[in-house]
């Protein structure tokens, strides 16, 4: 591992000497004379941190911690100040100095200010490297598709994200709109700043408004403190705004006036408060129509279509399936740590047939499972879930109801008491295992099986029981 560095800048040799004995030891040293030469060593030597002499002559030591921050953003930079310009070493801090340290300086305490300020660095590098593992990780080149459409799709990403207009994604659910979302910005110059999510579908009319705007103390019973709302906490990046189709009429209107004018309220507060945010939306719900029949503001509809990037559904881009399964078995494989699962020719050709209603994330999460709770190397067409073996798309209790011969909570309930039933006999009545094969958690289903009556079906699961 390559062994910290600090630079001294200081016009007194002795100064310079005694620092080089206690940190020679323990940090590669380097030695300045003046700002000229500082600078040089900061762009050679990269050091992580800097002691800079404030009082140097014929040098203002502030207009050098300036040009130092210029050239070296990431190194750290303490000031040695005499006890008199304590004050100017306050306005260092100002300018962008990590601490100071007082002429004559206690050894400990220069030993305690350099260790932080190597801390310091070290979170730096860290979250640097963390960012840029994060940028690669979402990257639109780490999208996986070769069709025409996504070929497109990516070009389209690419020319999008280094502007700030926003930008509406479509398409059905499980086609990848975060993803999408998260490739423009982290293909754009807001990379380092904050992508943050607001899920509209998740959020009742009367929480929205200030999960999205904050609010001020004693805005409504039980706000005891201000909030800050997802627009300022999105400040500098990205805010994503998915199923926002989804929101209420009255806060479109409010999100609006915020998209227009680059500010807005908190709730309960009279400041308007200035912010700097990328919005981009998504829906599973065609807006234009939508906004047609009143249901979405039109204008807010178009303040949003500035950019749009339809995404088709996985069954039109039939060719990236190969490439998808690929991915997830590979993916699925190191993710649960366990021998990568091989498809049969058989299990390749039924899911290529296959219509993916679920799209990608349904894709996904088959191989998920199939990677979990199959033991044996090759996947064969048994392994894989009864409805896929079939080529179906579970749509009969969906035409039932369309034709009217079935109440819709009737086909639902039935269609789900299915569903949780062949999980509980695939698992051996495993609710832990059950509720992961649904996708689901364990308290999620238990609520389930109460309110469908499953549990009450003791004739039907001890059947099962014994005919396994």
């Amino acid at each position: 591992m390559k062994q910290a560095s600090l630079l001294v800048v200081d016009d007194e040799t002795g100064v310079r000497e005694s620092i080089r004995l206690i940190f020679g030891k323990s940090l590669r040293v380097h030695e300045a004379r003046s700002s000229e030469e500082a600078l040089r060593k900061v762009q050679e030597e990269t050091p992580e941190v800097i002691l800079l002499d404030i009082m140097m002559p014929g040098t203002d030591g502030l207009e050098t911690l300036k040009q130092v921050r210029a050239a070296h953003p990431d190194g750290q930079v303490i000031m040695l100040t005499a006890l008199n310009t304590a004050r100017t070493a306050f306005s260092a801090k100002e300018t962008g100095a990590f601490d100071y340290v007082t002429k004559p300086f206690d050894v400990d305490e220069l030993r305690l200010r350099v260790e932080r300020a190597l801390e310091k660095s070290r979170l730096s590098q860290e979250l640097e490297r963390l960012r840029e593992e994060v940028g690669r990780k979402y990257g639109i080149e780490n999208i996986v598709g070769k069709s025409k459409v996504m070929m497109e799709i990516f070009k389209t990403v690419s020319l999008v994200a280094k502007r700030k207009s926003t930008v509406l994604i479509t398409g059905e659910s499980g086609t990848g709109k975060e993803l999408i979302a998260r490739a423009l910005h982290f293909g754009s110059e807001r990379r380092n700043k904050p992508f943050v999510v607001v899920n509209c579908a998740a959020l009742p009319d009367n929480l929205i408004e200030s999960e999205l705007f904050g609010y001020e103390k004693g805005a409504f019973t039980n706000a005891y403190q201000r909030k800050i709302g997802q627009f300022e906490s999105a400040h500098g990046g990205t805010l994503f705004l998915d199923e926002i189709g989804e929101m209420g009429l009255p806060v479109q209107g409010k999100l609006l006036r915020a998209i227009e004018t680059e500010t807005f309220n908190r709730l309960g507060g009279t400041e308007e408060n200035k912010v700097d945010v990328r919005i981009v939306a998504a829906s599973n719900r065609e807006l234009e129509k939508l906004a047609k029949d009143g249901g979405f503001r039109a204008d807010l509809f178009y303040r949003l279509n500035v950019v749009s990037i339809p995404l088709p559904p996985l069954r039109e881009r039939r060719e990236d399936i190969h490439l998808l399964l690929h991915h997830f078995l590979q993916v699925k494989a190191r993710e649960n740590a366990v021998a990568e699962r091989r498809l049969s020719a058989e299990v390749v050709d039924k899911l290529l047939g296959y219509s993916w209603p679920g799209n990608v994330r349904e894709l996904e999460n088959l191989i998920e499972r199939l990677t979990i709770l199959i033991c044996h190397e090759a996947i064969e067409l048994e392994d894989l879930p009864e409805e896929i073996r079939r080529g179906e798309s579970r749509p009969a209790f969906k035409e039932a109801v369309l034709e009217g011969s079935r109440p819709l909570g009737e086909a639902v309930d039935e269609f789900e008491r299915e569903l949780i039933l062949k999980a509980l006999q695939k698992t051996g009545f495993n609710q832990t295992k059950a509720a992961f094969l649904l996708g689901t958690s364990r308290r999620v289903l238990r609520y389930r099986m109460e309110k469908l009556q499953i549990a009450e079906d003791t004739e039907l699961i001890e059947c099962a029981k014994v005919s396994r």
